[in-house]
């Protein structure tokens, strides 16, 4: 479907992609993922053809039907609802034809396309797909420049899921979501029929919705099948062969080295020695794993403080004499960690600034420990860094009275040493922005931290970095997050902020979840005229398919390990080739000429292995 050839990109002196080469299978799901600043984007917009590399080609079939979302969100007067339908461009246009054309057989024909295209149930898929992305009936009646940025960014993303393109290219669709919509975003594409592209950094939507990890790494692109957790294990075993492969090189590296010095002077040896430092200088070195100073948090430890931190008893808040949220009860202990669930628009960031006590009760009580330090971390904070400071000038300035030296230490627990924290923030990632912003609201350690949607810019090993600090971190923790890895992770108690007021969530995320989905996807979530279907027919074709989805999952998962272990097997067999004296067992008992007839024999069976995992890997995304 998608073929990259050779694909180089140089931008101001840089080179971004370096003959980055991967051929994508039809209609697979793809997640696109590297660190920040990796070329990610880049790459995508040489997939859409807003850039073309300096060397190599995107190619794909002729009548390919690309989808993405442009850069500027839609405005202006119309409906959400209108212009989702507007985006299928040849339903519009033959309905405005049909409005007109006073020839018979034209009409007759337009009415056989309309049928084709399926036109007539689009208001119903249109207002389904809303309805997901969170706009309630009301609310797709409105006027688009009624809207925020961030809405208008779905209506831009419920319109390029509605036009259905052969090719679907996403880059982080989930920042501009809540959970809820994010959980409905991953359901659609978990059953989109075409071929699908998506940067995200969500672990959770790589896991459950992509076949493919697409990795992005010094220039270069790596294509493994399955979703992240798979790319993971692939990748470190990757790691490992290569550092075993390294240690082995350096080892043979010191004993060509120590033979030449040893011998070069003789002039019984010194043909020997010419040939093994030819040798030396022919070999190629092996990079080792170097550890991203980026990938670290560390949240300070606070001071201990008597429990509790917070009560609110019956509390209400809003802005002027508008309350948002009424009979609030909530307590906060100082090792809390604590979830805040509901779509956006339900008051989750009122209550958060609530609790940080940037908005006072309008009715009820609120108590809170006098000796308390809070941080709280929104994205307006990222957005509002001086672009012409550096790390170091921001902390200085904020940390009034502290020693150069407990300011290096507050940067270097975000990874901000060295060169990093004099580097100017308006050349910074929004990641390296977003890591910035956290290091500033925990400089004075933080009895309660207070994170609205901390994980946006982060990539996934960041997040992981993130996770692991928090769970590290002796304080309490009130999080507003779309990413349900880390809710999982760090959170002990949810909260479910809905219907005007906040109470405590007593199932598990995954409940919350299969709520959300119901509503979205259940009776009256995808509109009134949505078709009628046989519910015991449905269940049990549901039921059918399982079964063949687990087969063939078996078969795939049957392939993948018998792949593994030929793959290993014939890694012995290439060891055994080139330094025998390395291996032990049955290879090392075996000639040269028995090697390669064995490692032919084992190169044939891998690639029946992978025809076998290819076959059923087809079957299984075909349904």
């Amino acid at each position: 479907m998608l073929n990259l050839n050779a694909i180089t990109v140089r931008l101001g002196g840089r080179t971004i992609l370096d003959r980055a080469s991967a051929a994508l299978p039809p209609r697979s799901r793809v997640g696109l993922i590297g660190r920040n600043g990796a070329g990610k984007s880049t790459l995508m917009k040489v997939m859409i053809g807003q850039l073309d590399p300096d060397d190599g080609s995107c190619d794909m079939p002729r009548d390919t039907r690309l989808g993405y979302i442009a850069q500027e969100a839609p405005s202006g007067t119309a409906t959400p609802f209108e212009t989702v339908l507007e985006a299928d461009k040849e339903r519009a246009a033959l309905t405005t034809e049909a409005e007109h054309t006073e020839d018979p057989d034209r009409l007759g024909h337009i009415y056989e396309r309309l049928t084709a295209i399926d036109a007539y149930t689009a208001p119903a898929r249109a207002a389904r797909i809303l309805v997901g992305l969170g706009f309630d009936e009301e609310m797709q009646g409105r006027p688009l420049d009624s809207y925020s940025g961030g809405w208008k960014m779905r209506v831009a993303l419920a319109a390029l899921l509605f036009s259905n393109p052969d090719l679907l290219l996403l880059d982080e669709p989930s920042n501009h979501l809540d959970l809820e919509a994010t959980m409905w975003l991953e359901n659609f594409l978990k059953s989109y029929r075409g071929t699908v592209v998506v940067i995200s950094h969500e672990r959770d939507l790589l896991n459950n919705v992509v076949d493919y990890i697409l990795h992005l790494e010094g220039g270069k692109v790596t294509l493994y099948p399955g979703g992240y957790d798979a790319f993971e294990r692939q990748r470190a075993e990757r790691l490992a062969q290569l550092e075993s492969a390294r240690v082995k090189q350096q080892a043979e590296r010191e004993k060509l080295q120590d033979y030449v010095a040893r011998n070069s002077a003789r002039a019984s040896t010194a043909k020997q020695a010419q040939s093994r430092a030819k040798a030396l200088a022919r070999m190629q070195p092996i990079a080792a794993a170097i550890e991203d100073p980026t990938l670290h948090f560390g949240f300070p430890s606070p001071p201990e403080l008597r429990p509790p931190l917070i009560t609110m008893d019956m509390a209400a808040v809003g802005y002027g004499d508008v309350p948002i949220l009424r009979r609030v009860n909530l307590r906060i202990d100082p090792d809390d960690r604590v979830a805040l669930l509901g779509r956006n628009g339900n008051g989750k960031t009122t209550l958060a600034r609530l609790i940080a006590a940037q908005l006072a009760p309008m009715e009820g009580e609120m108590q809170s420990s006098s000796k308390m330090n809070v941080g709280y971390f929104t994205q307006y904070q990222v957005e509002e860094l001086d672009v012409t400071d550096t790390p170091l000038e921001h902390m200085t300035r904020v940390m009034k009275g502290a020693t150069p030296g407990a300011v290096r230490a507050q940067l270097g627990r975000f990874g901000f040493s060295g060169e990093r924290a004099v580097q100017k923030i308006g050349s910074m990632s929004g990641g390296e922005r977003a890591r910035l912003a956290l290091a500033l609201i925990t400089r004075d350690a933080p009895h309660l931290l207070i994170l609205d949607e901390p994980t946006n810019h982060l990539d996934v090993d960041s997040r992981e970095a993130l996770v692991q600090a928090l769970n590290d971190y002796s304080g309490a923790v009130v999080i507003v997050s779309h990413d349900r890895h880390m809710i999982e992770l760090v959170a002990d108690r949810l909260v479910l902020v809905d219907g005007g007021t906040a109470q405590p969530f007593d199932g598990s995320l995954e409940d919350y979840t299969d709520i959300v989905l119901r509503k979205t996807d259940g009776p009256g979530g995808g509109g009134g005229d949505a078709p009628k279907v046989d519910r015991k027919a449905e269940k049990r074709n549901a039921a059918e398919w399982r079964e063949k989805q687990k087969a063939l999952k078996n078969a795939v998962s049957r392939a993948e390990k018998d792949m593994a272990a030929l793959a290993a097997e014939r890694s012995r067999i290439d060891a055994a080739l080139f330094d025998p004296k390395s291996v032990s067992g049955a290879e090392a008992k075996m000639t040269t000429s028995e090697l390669m007839v064995k490692r032919a024999s084992v190169e044939k069976k891998l690639d029946t292995a992978e025809q076998v995992w290819m076959e059923a890997g087809a079957a299984l995304e075909a349904g």
